[in-house]
C-alpha cells in the first residue's frame, strides 16, 4: 500500500510528542508489603499516564523485573524481588521515560506479631454480623468526609448513615456480654465516591454502602474510618477475647472502579461496560460435568449485571487477588475470611486462593457464600474432599443456606419439624458438617421477624435451635431484638441506639421494651448454656424421634447429653421418646420446658406446649453409666 509523506510526517509527530511527555504515577498496589525469612516475589501493579516504555526502578535492595505495559499507558506490572536480607523502611518506586522521571512511595514494614491474631474460629464461637455503616455511629466527622462528599442521609435508604468503626469498637462490651465471641464485618473497601443519576434501583440513586462495590481493593471507606481506626478496632476485639472475620469479594469489583474504563490489561475482566455477559444465576450448572459452555453465564457473567466480573483464570488476576487478600490480613491481624459468592468464581481458583493464604496463616479460616438450598452444592464447596473435577477448594467452612430455608419453614412459616430432619440427614455429602456456619438470616434475606405471621415465640424457638444444633451459629445484628424488615434495604435498618439523637437505646437494658429485653435475655442464656457445654458446640447429633408435628434429637460428647425437641403442632402433646439408655435416666429443663421429666423404663414421656423448642440436660441415675 503507498503510504503518503505527509501521513509519515504526523504519525512521527505524535509519537515524539508522546514521548516527549513525562509518566506520571499515582498509585502501586499493593502499597506495602512485609519482610520474611525468605526471598519473595510480588506483582506490582503501577496506575499512571503516559507510561508507554517506561523503564521501572525501586530501592536497593528491592529488584524489579520486566515491565509489562498496557495499551494505553495507564499501568505497569512487574515482579518485585524482595530478598530476605531486607529491612524495614521506605523503598520508593519509580518510572522514568526520556522526559522525566515519576516516583511513588513504597514501604517494607515488620510482620505484626501473631500471638492473638490470625486465630481462626471453631466451633467454640457464636458470630455477630455487623453492617459497619448500620450499627454505630462513632465519629461523626467522618460522616460527609470531604474526599466523598454527599451520600450521607440517615433518611435515605441507600446512602451512607453514619455507622463506622469507632461505634463498633464503643459497643464490643455489649457484644461481649451477649456471649458473641466473633465479628464478622461487611467489606471495609472503598466503594462509590460520589452520586450518578445514570446509576438507579426502583427510582433510588444508589451508593455502595454495604461495601460490595470495590472502587481501591487496597483502601478503606472513608465514612468508616481509616486503616489505623480498623487496626485500633481489631486490636480492641482481641483485646476483649473477640475475634473479627473480613469480607473478602474476590468475583467482582463495583461499577466505578477504575479498571471499568481502564484494566491493567484487557483480560483482567469478562467484558467490558458496554458488552458483557447477563450473570444467568444457574448454579445447579455447577454440579453437572457436561454443562459445558453454559457455565460462562455463571462463571463470566457481571453479577446482577453491573458488577464487573474479574477474571480469575488469567494468572495475574489470580496472583492479585491471591497477594490482596494475604496483605488485608497481615496489615490488620484480623482472623478469619467470610469469601462473597463464592459459587461464581472458578473452583480451581478457589483451591489455589486459600492454599496461599493457609500457607501464609496456618490458623486462619474461611468461610464461604453459597446461597443455594440444595446441600449438594453448598457441600461441593466445603473443603476437605475432592468433587468429580477433582479440586478440593480449600475452603474450611460454607454457611448452611440449605438449613436456614428450613429454619424458616419451620419456625416463621409453621411447616412440620421434619423438615429439620429432612435437610440434617444430607450430612453425609459434607466433609465436616459441624464446621458449617448456621444462621437464621442476614443482610441478603428478610428479618425473621417479616416474615408473614411470625412472632417473637417464634424466633425465640428458632434461636434455641439455632444453639443447639450442629454447626457454629451466627447473628444478624438486631435479630436479638426481634428488629424487622423485608427485602434489600428494608433488611439493613440502623441498630437503634447506635445514633446519639435515637429515641431509644437498644444496647442497654433500660433502653429496650421488654419484649426486646426478653429475646435478648433468651439470646444471652442460649450463648451461656453452649459455651459451658462440650456437646453443644462439638457433639453428635442424633435423631431419636420424628413425626410431622415433631422433632427430637441427641447431642452428645463423652458422658454429656443434651436431648432438644422441636414442637411444631399446634395443641399440647405428650411425646414419648425411646431413653436409649439405662432406665431411670431423667431429662432435667433448661430452655423452653416447664419441668424435669423422669424416664418409665426405657421411654421419656414429655408434656409439650403447642409450637415450642425445648432442651434438657439428660441425667444418668446415681452409679449408672451411658
Amino acid at each position: 500500500m503507498k503510504r503518503h509523506p505527509e501521513v509519515l510526517v504526523l504519525t512521527l509527530t505524535v509519537c515524539l510528542t508522546a514521548a516527549a511527555q513525562p509518566p506520571t504515577l499515582n498509585k502501586i498496589e499493593p502499597p506495602d508489603w512485609f519482610t520474611a525469612e525468605a526471598a519473595q516475589r510480588q506483582l506490582i501493579v503501577l496506575s499512571g499516564t503516559q507510561l508507554q516504555g517506561v523503564r521501572i526502578e525501586c530501592a536497593s535492595p528491592l529488584q524489579a523485573g520486566p515491565a509489562e505495559i498496557n495499551r494505553s499507558g495507564t499501568h505497569v506490572l512487574f515482579d518485585l524481588t524482595i530478598p530476605a536480607a531486607a529491612k524495614p523502611g521506605r523503598y520508593p518506586c519509580s518510572a522514568r521515560n526520556p522526559a522525566g522521571t515519576a516516583s511513588i512511595p513504597f514501604e517494607l514494614s515488620a510482620p505484626l506479631p501473631t500471638a492473638g491474631r490470625f486465630q481462626g474460629f471453631s466451633n467454640d464461637d457464636v458470630i455477630y454480623l455487623i453492617m459497619p455503616d448500620r450499627f454505630a455511629n462513632g465519629d461523626p466527622s467522618n460522616d460527609d468526609p470531604r474526599t466523598s462528599p454527599g451520600l450521607f442521609d440517615r433518611k435515605h435508604r441507600r446512602y451512607y448513615h453514619g455507622g463506622d468503626f469507632a461505634g463498633i469498637r464503643k459497643r464490643l462490651p455489649y457484644l461481649k456480654d451477649l456471649g458473641v465471641t466473633a465479628i464478622w464485618l461487611t467489606p471495609i473497601y472503598e466503594n462509590y465516591n460520589r452520586l450518578d443519576p445514570k446509576e438507579s434501583y426502583a427510582g433510588e440513586q444508589l451508593t455502595s454502602y454495604h461495601g460490595y462495590g470495590a472502587t481501591d481493593l487496597y483502601a478503606v471507606e472513608d465514612h468508616f474510618g481509616t486503616l489505623d481506626d480498623y487496626r485500633a478496632l481489631v486490636d480492641e476485639a482481641h483485646r476483649l477475647g473477640l475475634k473479627v472475620i473480613q469480607d473478602h469479594v474476590e468475583n467482582h469489583v463495583g461499577p466505578r472502579h477504575p479498571w471499568v474504563e481502564t484494566p491493567p490489561r484487557a483480560e483482567w475482566l469478562h467484558g467490558t461496560r458496554e458488552q458483557h455477559i447477563e450473570e444467568t444465576w444457574q448454579t445447579w450448572l455447577l454440579l453437572d460435568p457436561q454443562a459445558g459452555p453454559l457455565l460462562r453465564g455463571v462463571l463470566d457473567g457481571w453479577f446482577a449485571g453491573i458488577l464487573p466480573d474479574l477474571n480469575q483464570d488469567d494468572p495475574q488476576v489470580a496472583r492479585y487477588l491471591i497477594q490482596n487478600s494475604t496483605w488485608w490480613i497481615a496489615r490488620t491481624g484480623a482472623d478469619a475470611i467470610r469469601q462473597d459468592t463464592v459459587p461464581y468464581a472458578p473452583r480451581a481458583f478457589w483451591r489455589d486462593w486459600s492454599a496461599a493464604l493457609h500457607q501464609s496463616f496456618p490458623h486462619l479460616k474461611i468461610v464461604g457464600e453459597i446461597l443455594d438450598p440444595d446441600p449438594a452444592l453448598t457441600s461441593f464447596y466445603q473443603g476437605g474432599r475432592s468433587g468429580f473435577d477433582g479440586i478440593d477448594t480449600g475452603l474450611d467452612s460454607v454457611f448452611d443456606f440449605p438449613l436456614y430455608f428450613a429454619i424458616r419453614d419451620v419456625f416463621a412459616r409453621h411447616q412440620s419439624p421434619l423438615a429439620l430432619a429432612r435437610l440434617l440427614a444430607h450430612d453425609s455429602l459434607y466433609a465436616q458438617p459441624q464446621r458449617l456456619v448456621t444462621l437464621l438470616g442476614l443482610h441478603d434475606t428478610k428479618r425473621f421477624m417479616s416474615e408473614d405471621g411470625a412472632t417473637l415465640d417464634d424466633l425465640a424457638n428458632a434461636f434455641t435451635f439455632l444453639f443447639t444444633t450442629r454447626g457454629i451459629p451466627m447473628i444478624y445484628y438486631g435479630d436479638e431484638i426481634g428488629m424487622a424488615g423485608g427485602d434489600d434495604p428494608e433488611n439493613r435498618h440502623d441498630f437503634p441506639g447506635g445514633w446519639a439523637d435515637d429515641p431509644h437505646n437498644a444496647f442497654e437494658a433500660a433502653g429496650r421494651t421488654s419484649a426486646e429485653n426478653k429475646l435478648h435475655d433468651h439470646i444471652r442464656k442460649l450463648t451461656r448454656l453452649r459455651a459451658g457445654s462440650r456437646a453443644l458446640r462439638e457433639g453428635t447429633t442424633r435423631p431419636v424421634y420424628a413425626s410431622e408435628s415433631a422433632y427430637a434429637f441427641l447431642r452428645e460428647a463423652g458422658q454429656e447429653r443434651f436431648l432438644v425437641i422441636v414442637h411444631g403442632g399446634a395443641a399440647p402433646e405428650t411425646l414419648s421418646i425411646p431413653s436409649e439408655g439405662p432406665a431411670a435416666v431423667s431429662l432435667h429443663c433448661e430452655i423452653g420446658c416447664r419441668e424435669d421429666v423422669q424416664a418409665t423404663g426405657k421411654t421419656w414421656n414429655v408434656p409439650i406446649a403447642p409450637r415450642t423448642t425445648e432442651v434438657y440436660r439428660v441425667l444418668a441415675a446415681a452409679g449408672s453409666e451411658h
